[in-house]
């Protein structure tokens, strides 16, 4: 029995790097996500021993299935990579990073830039395949570099070995801004028979159900409409209604607890970009309380001041 059934909608949390990390991924399982991936995880760091990067490979108890995304484009580093991952028995899969706009990777021929070079993309993706012992090789993606050759990266990836692709609506120069084109994303599934999840301003039950149909993609992967709002793929799976104070309140400290559980006290800084995102849902006083977070160092009135400002009922 597979671990992924694609014969209904699956739901996935896409790897934001800075975003997803363990703490953060457990939450959102708790509400019903089919899969989770880790951050982008360097390969070169990886096989240099980086123990920052050891760490990110950790999964929460609860994440299964559970898949780590590397980046790189180094053959022999990869294949080390996968051997490290390969040691890992909690892991379902590995996805390999094709998207990702940021130009400290881009222009290391990693992320996105693999786009520019499809033959070794190819390479890459034959070598994770071939030295992977995990049920899965994916690969995330974007439509293009510059500009969109969308179906013929879809039909390397599953060519070169891919069991199912992610693909992000937009081109590396579209970066987050550019209008997702769902048009596109159809078009990939008209020309390839492996699973597909659709990726891009996904941020609502509504949207999810209609880009989903629209597309034909087996799959839906959300990530920054789950940042401030995990309970978004219980929404989608569940019919839940928008989120009760009482929920955001339990959710955000627990939250809160599991960052300084896992990185220390440095957890509870780390945590003030989820903590602006949280407060938006719809709160007095909250640009206050955002300038009052991002002043406070220390732990335990941190949570205090957390505490107390997510008590507050929601604005009507």
């Amino acid at each position: 029995m597979p671990t992924l059934d694609f014969s209904k909608p699956l739901y996935a949390l896409a790897p934001l790097a800075g975003f997803t990390d363990l703490p953060f991924r457990s939450v959102v399982k708790k509400f019903g996500v089919d899969l989770t991936v880790s951050e982008m995880i360097s390969s070169n760091a990886l096989v240099h021993n980086s123990k920052k990067t050891y760490k990110m490979l950790e999964r929460a108890p609860i994440e299964n299935p559970y898949a780590i995304q590397i980046a790189g484009s180094d053959l022999e580093v990869i294949k080390k990579a996968v051997e490290i991952i390969n040691m890992r028995e909690d892991v379902a899969g590995i996805d390999l990073n094709c998207g990702c706009p940021a130009p400290k990777v881009v222009n290391n021929l990693q992320g996105s830039s693999l786009l520019t070079d499809l033959p070794q993309m190819a390479k890459v993706i034959e070598t994770i395949k071939k030295y992977s012992n995990k049920e899965y090789t994916s690969v995330k993606f974007r439509l293009g570099f510059n500009e969109k050759n969308h179906v013929e990266i879809a039909r390397i990836c599953q060519e070169s070995g891919a069991d199912y692709i992610a693909v992000h609506g937009r081109t590396r120069a579209g970066r987050y801004k550019a209008p997702v084109d769902y048009d596109a994303l159809a078009e990939i599934k008209q020309h390839i028979s492996i699973p597909m999840f659709a990726n891009g301003d996904i941020d609502s039950p509504q949207k999810a159900k209609w880009v989903q149909e629209y597309t034909g993609a087996e799959g839906i992967m959300i990530g920054r409409a789950a940042v401030g709002k995990p309970w978004i793929f219980k929404q989608i799976k569940e019919g839940m209604q928008e989120a009760t104070s009482e929920l955001i309140h339990e959710v955000v400290l627990e939250h809160f607890d599991q960052m300084v559980a896992y990185y220390g006290k440095y957890g509870a800084i780390i945590f003030r970009k989820n903590l602006h995102a949280y407060s938006k849902a719809g709160y007095a006083g909250a640009s206050v309380f955002r300038d009052e977070i991002n002043r406070t160092e220390d732990v335990l009135q941190l949570r205090e001041t957390v505490d107390v400002f997510f008590s507050q009922p929601l604005l009507a």
